[in-house]
């Protein structure tokens, strides 16, 4: 399916390399690609790098290693190629030059000698006198020599947009209809080390590419007017434009990395969230839940059923709040609808990072991993937190730590709710079975009935009291996941051990 101007529908995402990969990389990418895929066409990944000083080498591959864990995986980049590569803006210099040369032959564009200083004097001037800011076009109509005569020169000059004083300041936004931009001033498009700025580089590329819909910010708003103009005096045809709502933290500020560390897209794959349930998140932001034939909002909802009913006249113009307890209750939803193998296979790097299991671990441990995830899993809302359930499991019995919090809760008869354990468990077999699964005496439900006949009704213990010492001895923890169904995980050996180990200790 193509655009009305019936073009083959192109979207980009075009992230600076200047650090962690900044959350709204994914926002945006999430909202082109659903667009992209609807229609049938194309999405691109380019690298934005012509900001020499704030690069960043390992930011590029951050970038790559983010979107494909999120899935929203490009169609044409500097990493898989594509029609219309390189697809870095720093390998693309000598494109932009013929474009700076026309604007400037044509006198829509000039150089300006201006020093830095004298541009800082010439601001604050007009902010004392509050005049709106802006470049006073002292160089205009110069040659370098006539402005070389005058205070402020520099011998490197940039080069300028010449505004005129009719450009037209509205324009049609996709989310937001008509659109009416504050004037520019006239914007600097070639910087004196010669890269092209935003504004040149992005209208240049995006002709170049075939790129139809341009997504991005609402902070660009401001800018449009000089890209449409842009447009106009290079003869290219323009794009659609959709400006998306700013998500916002919880004073209602732009999110940034230097204030939170979630504007970081790493960030969210380091504290375990999935990536189903971010993308699930990030589209709730910006877009409604999905209305049942009954009339209900479902807000559980898969990137493709995202994908299905995509509009960008649903799109939200409001700037959302990043609510993290929304996408801890989202993460724990998709992390309790995970198959346990599936879980298991995305608990292993937390616990290998953690040092609870060693980077090849044996068929036992990892059979042993099957199980215990079924025991853990309603206890999640991050895969981080596996790693404080799982490593009783995997320590060797006089190896086990105590929490402080976990002992000091110990009541006074705890060493004779443990004696009182003991005695009940030693007679059960700790036989593993026959194949035909025949002859198992250490169950759970044995386990839980010796138990309970020991301690609730032979000591007269209330059932919420009597098996805090048994959960402390076995998992060292306060919380734990649940106890019987751990001791038979842990086997008759190690649950005695440990109960001794703990008694002994009182």
């Amino acid at each position: 399916m193509s655009t009305e101007d019936s073009r083959p529908v192109r979207l980009r995402v075009a992230p600076s390399p200047t650090g962690d990969p900044h959350v709204g990389t994914a926002y945006m990418s999430m909202f082109d690609l659903a667009f992209a895929r609807q229609q049938g066409g194309q999405f691109v990944l380019r690298i934005e790098d012509t900001d020499q000083a704030r690069f960043r080498e390992d930011s590029e591959q951050q970038i790559y290693d983010t979107l494909a864990w999120l899935g929203l995986t490009h169609d044409e980049g500097p990493d898989v190629g594509g029609p219309y590569a390189p697809y870095r803006q720093s390998e693309r210099l000598e494109t932009y030059k013929p474009y700076a040369d026309r604007l400037l032959a044509e006198g829509k564009a000039y150089h300006c000698w201006c020093s830095s200083e004298r541009l800082k004097e010439m601001r604050e001037k007009q902010q004392a006198l509050k005049q709106p800011t802006g470049y006073d076009r002292l160089c205009h109509g110069k040659t370098k020599e006539e402005r070389a005569s005058l205070p402020g020169f520099t011998d490197q000059p940039v080069v300028r947009m010449f505004i005129p004083d009719d450009v037209d300041l509205t324009f049609t936004d996709l989310i937001r209809g008509l659109v009416s931009a504050p004037r520019p001033d006239d914007q600097v498009i070639v910087k004196a080390d010669g890269f092209p700025t935003y504004h040149l580089a992005v209208v240049v590329d995006d002709h170049e590419m075939g790129i139809t819909h341009v997504v991005r910010g609402e902070e660009w708003i401001s800018s449009t007017p000089k890209h449409v103009l842009l447009y106009d005096w290079l003869g290219l045809a323009k794009p659609h434009f959709a400006h998306m709502p700013l998500l916002r933290d919880e004073k209602k500020a732009k999110i940034s990395k230097r204030k939170s560390p979630w504007a970081r897209l790493t960030w969210f794959r380091e504290q375990g969230y999935l990536p189903e349930a971010l993308l699930n998140f990030l589209a709730l932001l910006g877009y409604p839940p999905i209305i049942e034939p009954d009339g209900t909002e479902r807000e559980i909802f898969t990137f493709a059923e995202f994908t299905e009913r995509f509009d960008w006249a649903k799109v939200n113009t409001v700037g959302p709040i990043f609510n993290l307890e929304k996408l801890n209750w989202l993460n724990g939803h998709y992390i309790r609808e995970l198959e346990v193998g599936d879980l298991a296979g995305r608990l292993l790097p937390f616990l290998y990072a953690d040092g609870v299991l060693p980077q090849q671990p044996s068929l036992p441990q990892l059979g042993r991993l099957q199980e215990i995830t079924g025991l853990i899993q309603t206890r999640m809302s991050l895969l981080t937190e596996a790693t404080a359930l799982v490593r009783p499991f995997y320590v060797e019995d006089d190896q086990l730590e105590i929490a402080d919090d976990a002992r000091a809760q110990l009541k006074d008869g705890a060493k004779e709710v443990l004696d009182a354990a003991i005695t009940a468990l030693e007679p059960i077999s700790g036989s593993i079975g026959k194949p035909d699964g025949t002859g198992v005496e250490w169950t759970h439900d044995r386990i839980e009935t010796a138990l309970r006949e020991a301690i609730v009704d032979g000591l007269g213990i209330k059932p919420r009291l009597a098996f805090g010492p048994l959960r402390t001895a076995v998992s060292g923890q306060k919380v734990s996941p649940p106890l019987f169904e751990s001791m038979q995980i842990l086997g008759k050996a190690s649950v005695l051990a440990r109960l001794e180990r703990l008694r002994d200790s009182l």
